[in-house]
């Protein structure tokens, strides 16, 4: 007998979700605008209140975790007795915090020395302390004490509203470095990381910059995706301190190419290939093919063709031998050119600041001024090159010096001329707030043709002045002497400088005001009353890696063969 199918049990209702409370929360003033502006940084009403919508249940327990998410923001700026109310009507949320007395600094011990910069009578800022306790710790490091350790102790008296601290100073020994011991390597010889970064580091005394330094050659090598230096928590059985370099390789094979257009001189386009790591000891061989002026004129076309070796410790001498050939066709509104150049450079550190490099050079081609029939010429020189740099930043500096000085003996076979290309150069940055947000920049170059003048030398050899590493506001290579059809011709000497003061807004954004100067010579030194200024400003957008530059400037004397203004784009300051 058939049975009874069982009933169907109603379907249950969803559960109802609870309504949201939508609210707007206000801040009221405390009169304090550095303690309102970190209050609303902090504040979860503030924040959450348009993203994470919540019921009424919800915003009440906002309301209840508030005061102990903003006690510790009163307290860090030293109102260790504020109070907080926060209050509900409707849709609008009121957070009032009243700060009550600024406390102060009381009693400062210290055992042991030095001691942080901090005075009795101060506000007791948590931002203030901190600081201070880095800062010595800081130069502690700086002066050899890697183990240097601070400890701090903080009571805070409320009646007397006053805060005391005691700092136990413990600078530890003074120590070398210990010879580095290198992890991570697979297809490179660890020993070539080993001996550069020993450069920096081997039986010197610690110092943070010195690390900082050893792994910017290490990195430099090329063959490596990261690299990060570890110090030991403690000496060695010689007092030293033990240093482990960790690295991590990439990619050993890179292939690159951009392009680019400009009204004025069409498309160009480049195209490069490199090996990071050709023969296991992380040499470098790069192929760069370039070319210019793409579409205009075929008889304007630029073209290069350059081969680089880069051979860190060759021959198992310190430093690295870098240099190769090179074809090159120049079409500028200064010469022309077909040649094809040579050259190999020892590149040898001296200290920390310091770099020498010297090696052959070798040019043969022809040249000619702008239309002109093509003349052959040769030349053979050895350069010498001394590089000073103690600036702070590559992109970025904002105290120190940087100077190169290169000179290098020559001759030029067609003209039998032995002469002597000269080029001083250097810049030097100064702090004048002591924040790095107000930076005064020098720069100054001085070059000259020893023993012959520019008539004498092909026009490659030549000294050429404005552009947007030079004289801003001016075309690229336009002042100077002329030929009779009205083209740059080139000098036998040179003078430029500069002065830029580079002001920084908020977190990202800065202006700069320039001046340039600059006059190229017939003679082995500038006229000075062939000079020309350009002044302009700019625009800077900070970034992770550097600053992105805008500058506009323009002449000031005007001449034959260059525009009203020069607009220039970049990374990086101008110098």
């Amino acid at each position: 007998m058939p049975q009874p199918l069982p009933a169907t049990a109603p379907a249950e209702a969803p559960p109802e979700e609870p309504a949201v409370t939508p609210y707007r929360a206000r801040l009221v003033p405390t009169g304090d605008a550095t303690l309102d502006g970190l209050l609303q940084a902090v504040s979860n009403l503030i924040a959450l209140q348009e993203v994470a919508p919540t019921d009424a249940e919800g915003l009440a327990a906002r309301i209840a975790a508030e005061p102990e998410r903003l006690r510790p923001v009163t307290d860090s700026e030293g109102y260790w007795a504020a109070r907080f109310a926060i209050t509900q009507q409707g849709e609008a949320v009121e957070i009032r915090v009243t700060p009550g007395p600024l406390y102060t600094l009381r009693r400062i011990t210290v055992e042991g020395s030095p001691a942080p910069e901090l005075a009795a009578g101060q506000p007791a800022r948590a931002e203030d302390v901190l600081a201070a306790e880095a800062a010595l710790l800081t130069r502690l490091r700086q002066e050899g004490h890697p183990l240097a350790r601070i400890e701090r102790q903080a009571t805070v008296d409320h009646p007397a509203q006053a805060m005391d601290l005691a700092f136990q100073v413990q600078p530890g020994p003074r120590a070398d470095f210990a010879d580095p011991v290198v992890t991570g390597t697979e297809r490179v010889n660890p020993e070539v990381v080993r001996r550069v970064a020993a450069l920096r580091l081997a039986e010197r005394s610690y110092s943070p910059d010195r690390i900082a330094r050893a792994r910017a050659d290490v990195a430099a090598l090329g063959p490596f995706a990261s690299v990060r230096i570890e110090t030991g928590s403690a000496l060695d059985a010689y007092g030293r301190l033990p240093v482990t370099i960790n690295v991590r390789e990439r990619p050993f094979r890179v292939i690159s190419a951009n392009a680019a257009y400009e009204t004025n001189y069409g498309a160009s386009l480049r195209f490069s290939w490199q090996h990071r790591n050709l023969l296991g000891g992380a040499e470098n061989l790069r192929l760069d093919l370039e070319a210019s002026r793409i579409g205009t004129d075929p008889d304007l076309l630029n073209a290069r063709a350059a081969l680089t070796w880069r051979q860190p410790l060759p021959f198992g001498w310190d430093g690295t031998l870098v240099g190769g050939p090179s074809v090159v066709r120049d079409r500028l509104i200064s010469y022309d050119r077909n040649a094809f150049l040579f050259n190999l450079g020892y590149e040898r550190r001296l200290g920390d600041r310091w770099t020498l490099t010297t090696g052959p050079t070798a040019e043969v081609g022809e040249s000619a001024a702008p239309g002109n029939p093509l003349t052959p010429y040769q030349l053979a020189g050895w350069a010498f090159q001394a590089r000073f740099d103690n600036a702070d930043s590559l992109l970025d500096p904002r105290s120190g010096l940087r100077a190169q000085a290169s000179v290098t003996p020559s001759y030029a076979f067609q003209a039998s001329t032995a002469y002597l290309p000269l080029r001083v150069q250097g810049s030097t940055y100064f702090d004048i707030t002591g924040n790095g947000r107000s930076i005064l920049a020098l720069r100054g170059v001085i070059g000259s043709l020893v023993n012959t003048t520019a008539p004498n030398v092909p026009p490659s050899q030549r000294f050429y002045s404005g552009g947007g590493g030079s004289v801003r506001g001016y075309d690229y290579q336009s002042i100077g002497p002329r030929t009779p059809q009205g083209q740059p011709a080139g000098g036998s000497s040179l003078v430029e400088g500069s002065i830029e003061w580079r002001q920084r807004f908020g977190e990202s954004y800065g202006a700069v005001a320039f001046v340039d100067v600059g006059s190229v010579g017939t003679q082995s030194f500038a006229p000075m009353d062939a000079v020309r200024v350009g002044v302009g400003m700019g625009f800077r957008y900070y970034t992770g890696i550097g600053p992105i530059r805008a500058d506009l400037a323009v002449p000031l004397i005007q001449q034959q063969g260059s525009g009203s203004f020069g607009f220039y784009v970049g990374i990086g300051q101008a110098f």
